[in-house]
């Protein structure tokens, strides 16, 4: 199967307010939105490096600001703590690898040892370890594949520390819940979750739980790494074109951004909202929230019963129904494909445990608590590279991603186009492995072991060749292009023998390929209504 059903999945034709407007390929040479500094006489010319001394009194004041509104938001007793902790990850990290450094030097990987020691750091750095291994056009390559190594699965604290942060958001567990099982449903880094029973309509329903002063251990930590990144690019003036605070304060934003659970409960309710307004509520659903019972702390939402999209048992399920696998991962594509060009925001997460297989067919969509947002920039020339992948035009895409991304050198359009077309023919032989087993009672098994780093390498070879070419890629581009690559393999898995090109059940930016190809008259790239193309697959 060709991967150039990221093409089919990502092209959106148009979004509100957004005209497809093709930029012209003719040219060799790209320049992007970071000038090129030049002499007089065009030859180009490094610009000065800054140094301490170009700093002014106004960016001074800024940091000191910056600083104390860092300690503030952290509180008192929160350094001392991850002092304390930090101490004992960093002793018990050195006191594992040291032995091996010492005698064979080079058996010792760094990302394995900061990996290490994240894991042992707690919350907010294996937080971060995952934010690492999602945003591979920000960080190296071997460190995005080691993070993803980085599980967020922790012990959970004991159900009376758990029972007095229900107690304290939502009142006495008796007036609210007839039943609760002390074992957790799961624990993470900064949740553990429950399963309840409503007392006033006997519903089963999830706890979602924030564990107690997580969110003081995570101002601290982010506030330390955001101050430390400004005063580096305080004392040292040219970093700042690496954009270290800025990736700083993204991280910073990302991960605080989870542990309000209010906002999470908004984004389900919205989700939830579109797939009603589409009338795909028998196709799919999210969970019902209970906003009433829901606080920044706690989120009170329905049960949906079903199992893992790739767990054991949907995948024994289609070996002996593969159309019922076909039907699933299509509508499970169409319905994220959809909300990606109606929506203000995408889910950032689609993992196989975020997306189930529901006992009653539908597919469920949960934890909400990471999206994505695309600029218009950014998705004009997403779409721009959706045409050009239809067309296999290596060059176009080149110069889509020269559009894209920022650059402060001249691109050389042709090389580019050569690189993309090694990756293309990389991507297009990659195929996965399904065990078919049968049973003693004549029953028929299936399983297959999920290798996730090979959809990160995947999109790895796609930002080093862009990296390599003087370019650097929106972090919002990584994660949209990683949700696809999820669907690439589902499909597969799921649906090995659909061509996602010519399937009429695949639909395009949202709409089925008959609307599409009916609706608007002129295809294959003569323009409609003056704003937007329609490209015939």
């Amino acid at each position: 199967m060709k991967t150039y059903f990221l093409a089919v999945l990502l092209l959106p034709w148009t979004r509100p307010s957004t005209a497809f407007a093709p930029h012209p390929v003719s040219t060799r040479w790209c320049k992007t939105r970071l000038p090129v500094f030049s002499s007089g006489n065009g030859d180009g010319a490094r610009r000065k490096k800054k140094s301490l001394s170009d700093r002014t009194p106004k960016e001074a004041v800024t940091l000191v600001q910056d600083i104390l509104k860092a300690a503030l938001e952290a509180g008192p007793r929160a350094g001392p703590a991850r002092t304390l902790q930090a101490y004992r990850a960093f002793a018990t990290t050195t006191q594992e690898f040291l032995p091996k450094l010492l005698s064979q030097p080079s058996s010792i990987a760094l990302p394995v040892v900061l990996r290490t020691f994240f894991e042992r750091m707690g919350a907010t750095y294996i937080k971060l370890g995952q934010f690492i291994a999602s945003s591979p056009t920000l960080f190296p390559k071997e460190y995005v594949v080691e993070f993803q190594k980085c599980l967020d699965q922790t012990e959970p604290l004991p159900w009376s520390t758990i029972k007095e942060v229900i107690e304290k958001e939502l009142g006495p567990i008796s007036k609210t819940f007839s039943s609760i099982d002390q074992k957790p449903l799961a624990s993470a880094s900064i949740a553990q979750v429950h399963v309840a029973t409503l007392k006033s309509t006997g519903e089963e329903v999830v706890i979602k739980v924030q564990k107690p002063r997580i969110d003081e251990c995570l101002q601290a930590d982010l506030g330390f790494l955001y101050v430390s990144a400004r005063v580096l690019e305080f004392l040292q003036p040219d970093w700042e074109r690496t954009s270290l605070s800025a990736v700083a304060g993204d991280i910073r934003q990302s991960m605080l951004e989870e542990l309000d659970f209010e906002k999470e409960a908004r984004n389900t309710i919205e989700f939830r909202r579109f797939l009603q307004d589409n009338q795909l509520l028998k196709q799919a659903t999210a969970p019902r929230v209970f906003t009433e019972l829901t606080t920044r702390k706690v989120m009170v939402m329905e049960k949906l019963n079903g199992v893992s999209l790739l767990d054991q048992d949907t995948i024994s399920q289609v070996v002996q129904d593969p159309e019922m696998g076909t039907n699933t991962i299509l509508t499970a594509l169409n319905i994220w494909s959809m909300s990606v060009t109606s929506m203000p925001w995408f889910h950032a997460d689609v993992h196989a445990g975020n997306l189930l297989l529901l006992e009653d067919g539908r597919v469920g969509f949960i934890d909400f608590g990471i999206v994505g947002r695309i600029s218009e920039k950014v998705f004009r020339s997403v779409t721009e590279l959706s045409a050009a992948l239809v067309a296999n035009d290596s060059k176009g895409m080149a110069q889509a991603l020269c559009n894209m991304g920022a650059t402060d050198e001249q691109v050389d359009i042709l090389k580019f186009s050569q690189d993309i077309d090694r990756v293309l023919k990389r991507l297009n032989g990659v195929e996965t492995q399904v065990s078919v087993s049968a049973m003693a009672d004549g029953s028929v098994t299936g399983r297959i072991d999920v290798d996730d780093t090979e959809i990160t390498n995947l999109l790895l070879e796609i930002v080093e060749v862009t990296e390599n070419n003087g370019l650097k890629l929106p972090r919002e581009f990584g994660l949209l292009v990683k949700q696809s690559l999820y669907f690439d393999r589902y499909l597969k898995i799921l649906a090995p023998n659909v061509d996602v090109m010519n399937d009429s059940r695949v639909m395009i930016g949202g709409k089925s390929r008959d609307l599409v190809n009916g609706e608007d008259g002129p295809i294959n790239g003569e323009p409609i209504n003056g704003n937007r193309i329609v490209i015939d697959v």
